[in-house]
């Protein structure tokens, strides 16, 4: 699987604030397969879309 991220969010958000889950259930309401992963060197959560790889027949 590869992921492509569609949008980054600080991690340091106010606390109650979850943009990155709000955005990634706007997403999957328009039935785009996101999740929210956390991305540890830059400190903040990654809204990213799977997307299969074509893989060559050998």
């Amino acid at each position: 699987m590869h992921r492509v991220v569609l949008e980054r969010f600080p991690a340091g958000s106010p606390r109650g604030s979850w943009p990155a889950e709000e955005y990634a259930a706007q997403r999957m309401r328009e039935g785009v397969p996101v999740e929210v992963v956390m991305d540890l060197a830059s400190d903040a959560f990654l809204v990213v879309i799977r997307q299969r790889e074509a893989h060559s027949g050998h």
